[in-house]
């Protein structure tokens, strides 16, 4: 006879441990290279938007909301289009 909860899994929304435990290691190095403490993430990340910044925008992207959603006194008129363009600086060789 199985005991009443075989099978099952972890409940839905519940996150791996090994997934939880990388999380947290990630975000540790992350602030240990950005000087450390509590501005330690903060400063990773901007050294990061200026070194890759197409990284970083992926990154960005995953992070905003999906749906733009206004105030009800204050609701959204019209969204601007914002589009990176990358410019590549002129060949100093010639």
């Amino acid at each position: 006879m199985t005991p009443p909860n075989a099978g099952k899994g972890r409940p839905k929304g519940v996150p791996n441990k090994s997934t939880a435990l990388l999380k947290d290691a990630i975000l540790k190095a992350a602030q240990a290279a950005g000087g450390g403490g509590e501005e330690g993430l903060v400063n990773y990340l901007t050294a990061q938007a200026t070194e890759t910044p197409a990284a970083f925008m992926s990154l960005l992207g995953k992070v905003l909301p999906m749906q733009v959603v206004g105030d009800e006194d204050n609701p959204v008129q019209h969204l601007v289009k914002i589009e990176r363009v990358v410019v590549r600086p002129p060949d100093r060789d010639a």
